[in-house]
């Protein structure tokens, strides 16, 4: 009697996917994560629709949207530039080289873009309010990823095998991201309320 074979975890089904498709994966990937990221980043920031008063917004899909054409391609490039630069170094001196190079080059790369999309979702169109947007939020997303990224990159370098890296960052990136959104959702509100105390104060 032969023994079937044990079938595959969701996991290794995942990872198998992903070396196959890993643009197709990736994206899938990341729009999920995005439209939940978005979600729950509403209800921390207690920022909900103007225009139903829910939490369920169209800013979930266009997150979606945003994961599947933009993030998830971008990190893809971005990491396999990455993982090419150092591929074959080994050593303390060469890990450290790589994370140095991901905070300094893919990190604010990566939050430049996360922070001119998200002011367009929130609904910035002109030129003054990007970067008004921007200007508020880079120092607190830049800093939430020089706290989270060497130590997470220093774990994928000592425990994660290269072909995994991609969910293991996808579920740091869900959290930061989180994070993120929440913390330009909450300085975008305090610029308004002043703002408006602003204008009220010159009635």
């Amino acid at each position: 009697m032969s023994l079937s074979k044990p079938s595959p975890t969701l996991l290794q089904s995942y990872l198998t996917e992903l070396q196959a498709n890993p643009i197709r994966t990736k994206s899938f990937t990341t729009a999920s994560l995005n439209a939940v990221s978005e979600l729950v980043a509403s209800v921390l920031a207690g920022e909900k629709d103007p225009k139903t008063g829910s939490y369920f917004s169209s800013r979930i899909i266009k997150m979606a949207l945003y994961g599947f054409f933009v993030s998830a391609p971008l990190s893809h490039y971005l990491v396999l530039a990455l993982q090419r630069a150092f591929r074959g170094k080994t050593g303390v001196f060469w890990k450290i080289g790589q994370i140095i190079a991901s905070n300094l080059f893919l990190a604010p790369i990566q939050a430049s873009v996360f922070l001119f999309f998200m002011s367009i979702i929130a609904g910035a169109r002109s030129t003054a309010q990007i970067v008004a947007s921007y200007k508020a939020g880079i120092w607190p997303v830049m800093r939430a990823n020089w706290c989270t990224s060497p130590v997470s990159l220093a774990i994928a370098q000592a425990f994660i095998p290269e072909h995994a890296w991609v969910p293991f960052f996808s579920i740091i990136t869900f959290f930061l991201g989180t994070y993120n959104n929440m913390i330009v959702k909450k300085k975008r509100q305090q610029a308004a309320r002043l703002a408006k105390e602003e204008e009220e104060k010159d009635k």
